[in-house]
């Protein structure tokens, strides 16, 4: 298998990776380097915060990372704290979609 990096122009940064086709040997460009993104919504990590009550048992149940989480609330300005104590604030209820 051939691979090969070369710039691309669609991105700053962005790279795409050149492979030999298994199937009819030709030499095609791939952009899809990496893994996809969770994307799990704010909304889902509220409600698995306020039923598991810490990070680690949420993460296990969402089958994703304890930092996931955390940056995911830090977007928004909020700490798992505030979700996990149920604080009603109104920023707390207009970002957890409640």
């Amino acid at each position: 298998m051939v691979v090969q990096l070369v710039p691309s122009g669609a991105r700053k940064g962005t790279r795409l990776m050149i492979v030999q086709c298994p199937n009819c040997g030709e030499h095609v460009a791939v952009n899809g380097l990496g893994r996809k993104r969770l994307n799990i919504p704010l909304k889902n990590i509220c409600e698995a915060l306020q039923s598991e009550q810490n990070v680690a048992s949420a993460a296990r149940e969402l089958h994703c990372s304890q930092g996931y989480i955390f940056n995911a609330l830090k977007a928004q300005g909020l700490k798992p704290r505030d979700i996990i104590e149920e604080k009603v604030t109104k920023r707390v209820n207009t970002a957890c979609g409640g």
